[in-house]
């Protein structure tokens, strides 16, 4: 039962500096840029918060493998298995996770954790559907299919570790919100996932953002998990992403889903994808701070 795992008031903050590109640059520096703009200290403003510090991960490789068409699939092993260690110490605490990134795949390692405790849903607040197989994916970056990895679409037969633990969620466990990709996708011949679960794009959520996410946790089995991709928004009102789009939400919206979400019963919740290379007067490092402040005075306490 969710009440078995939800935190009581402290949040476990765990920092994952990975980057799906293979390199120590980019989204992998995002935890340290914004633990530097304040983040432990606006949290605490708010909440308990006991610092796990953040993951120390081998150096990665930007090769893209012959076999697996993944880049450093050996690494994406090795951060699956570290982050459900890590995860599943904070829920052993009594904590509630917060994990910032880095980039999306370190879902996998959240959902290994929680999962160890029966089944679990995905609250997926995403820019995109992140559903490429390797063979379909332009870059080879786990990033790519974070979402597809977990639902078992990927043949993972090459790593024992990985086949013994996926698939993590069925479709029916699933609920995304605010893609944007769908033309991409199309133009890619590359099937979206709207024939298999509920998807349901940005500018729909935009036009009620606490309805709309309402309406997907309470469908959701518990206890399920906060997936944010940050390029949910906007690139006007966050252009400090890899991979941007048209369109998008703003920050007010984005708000609203995070306060409902974390309200309606989260048990976790990770945070992904912000550039810090390419923010360097670090404003936007700020403004993610605050949101992250604000929003979690909307955990529930017990």
């Amino acid at each position: 039962m969710i009440s078995d795992l939800r935190s009581t008031a402290a949040i476990g903050l765990l920092g994952v500096p990975s980057n799906s590109a293979g390199t120590t640059d980019g989204v992998a520096r995002a935890p340290a840029a914004l633990r530097e703009a304040g983040l432990v200290e606006a949290l605490r403003a708010h909440r308990e918060v006991h610092d796990y510090g953040d993951l120390t991960l081998p150096d990665p490789s930007p090769e893209r493998d012959d076999v697996t068409l993944l880049i450093d699939p050996g690494g994406l092993v090795t951060l699956v298995a570290h982050i459900r260690d890590a995860v599943a110490s904070i829920l052993k605490d009594g904590g509630f996770p917060l994990v910032i990134g880095g980039d999306c795949p370190l879902l996998l390692g959240c959902l290994a954790a929680t999962r160890k405790h029966g089944r679990i849903g995905v609250l997926f607040v995403d820019g995109h559907e992140d559903a490429y197989l390797p063979a379909q994916s332009s870059t080879g970056e786990a990033a790519d299919m974070e979402l597809a990895l977990a639902l078992g679409m990927v043949d993972v037969s090459w790593s024992p570790e990985l086949a013994a633990m996926l698939p993590l969620v069925g479709p029916a466990d699933v609920r995304i919100l605010g893609a944007r990709d769908a033309g991409l996708l199309d133009a890619e011949g590359v099937p979206s996932l709207r024939d298999r679960l509920p998807v349901m794009d940005a500018a729909h959520l935009a036009t009620d953002p606490a309805g709309a996410t309402v309406a997907a946790c309470t469908s959701l089995a518990q206890p399920w998990w906060f997936h944010l991709d940050l390029d949910v928004l906007s690139t006007e009102a966050l252009p400090a992403v890899d991979y941007g789009q048209d369109g998008g939400m703003g920050w007010e919206e984005l708000g609203v889903v995070a306060a409902t979400a974390l309200q309606a019963g989260a048990v976790g919740w990770d945070v992904t994808i912000y550039n810090p290379d390419m923010d360097p007067q670090r404003t936007h490092a700020r403004r993610i701070v605050g949101f992250l402040a604000s929003s979690v005075r909307g955990i529930p306490k017990r």
